[in-house]
Formats: structure tokens, C-alpha cells, sequence
């Protein structure tokens, strides 16, 4: 607990609500606008079945003239059909569109990173033991 002028503030630890992490969200983004002018566009990647389900895809959003790929998913059964590469590739010309000239991404080593290798990504950075027993890595990529 502390006091901030006229009021107190106490700190609750816990997994927090979507409104709470929304409140911590939005003030970041006017403080990122304010300080230099970034804005994040949302953009999504998904395969969709004949009745517009979600299948599976990836989203995330442009910003500073970036990609960041936020989450990348595809059931087991839609792997390693070049699906997951056209999709990949398929936010890249979106990105590419709206300005972009660089991507980014951090996965698991037990999330494919040969893919993304594959893809032309760079690791530029690794958290090893994270989880325990596994790297987390973090991958770049000039869109040409």
C-alpha cells in the first residue's frame, strides 16, 4: 500500500481480469503514440473452413514499420501442407502494403523454429531454460 497524494493505492497480485488488462494495455498505447507516434494495426492470417470457421492462423498487428507476430497456430492435422508457409507469407505482402519493412516473432524450440529459419528469419536472441529444458527464441526478418 502507498499513498499518492490524496489517495491510497494498494497492489493486487493476481491473474487480473480482461478489463484490468485492458486498462494496462490502452495506457501503453497512448503513451507509445504520445512519445513516438506508434500506432499498432491489427492483422490477422487464418485458415478458415467452407463455412468461415477458424482453423487455425496467425495474428498480430503492424507498427513502426514492422510485423509482429504475435500468435501462430495450426492443428496437427494442417501441418506440413504449406499452409502455415502461406500464411506466414500471405502477412508479410499485408505488412509489406501497409509499409512495412521488417518482421518479427519469438517462439519455442519445440514450436518449429526450423520453419522459420526456413522462412528466411534470423534468431537474433534466445532465453535458454524457458521453459525448463527448452529455448525461447526470438527471430527477425527484412521483408523485401
Amino acid at each position: 500500500m502507498s499513498d499518492s497524494g490524496s489517495r491510497t493505492i494498494y497492489i493486487d497480485t493476481g491473474a487480473g481480469r480482461p478489463e484490468d488488462w485492458d486498462v494496462v494495455l490502452q495506457g501503453l498505447l497512448a503513451h507509445n503514440r504520445a512519445k513516438a507516434g506508434l500506432t499498432g494495426d491489427p492483422l490477422a492470417s487464418l485458415a478458415r473452413d467452407e463455412e468461415g470457421g477458424v482453423l487455425g492462423g496467425l495474428v498480430g498487428f503492424t507498427q513502426g514499420g514492422w510485423l509482429y507476430v504475435e500468435l501462430f497456430w495450426l492443428p496437427e492435422e494442417l501441418r506440413r501442407q504449406g499452409l502455415g508457409t502461406a500464411l506466414l507469407q500471405d502477412a508479410e505482402e499485408e505488412a509489406r502494403r501497409r509499409g512495412c519493412t521488417h518482421a518479427h516473432l519469438d517462439a519455442y524450440s519445440f514450436q518449429a523454429p526450423a520453419f522459420y529459419e526456413q522462412q528466411g528469419y534470423e534468431a537474433f536472441g534466445r532465453l535458454e531454460d524457458y521453459p525448463a529444458g527448452h529455448t525461447r527464441i526470438f527471430y527477425r526478418k527484412k521483408l523485401g
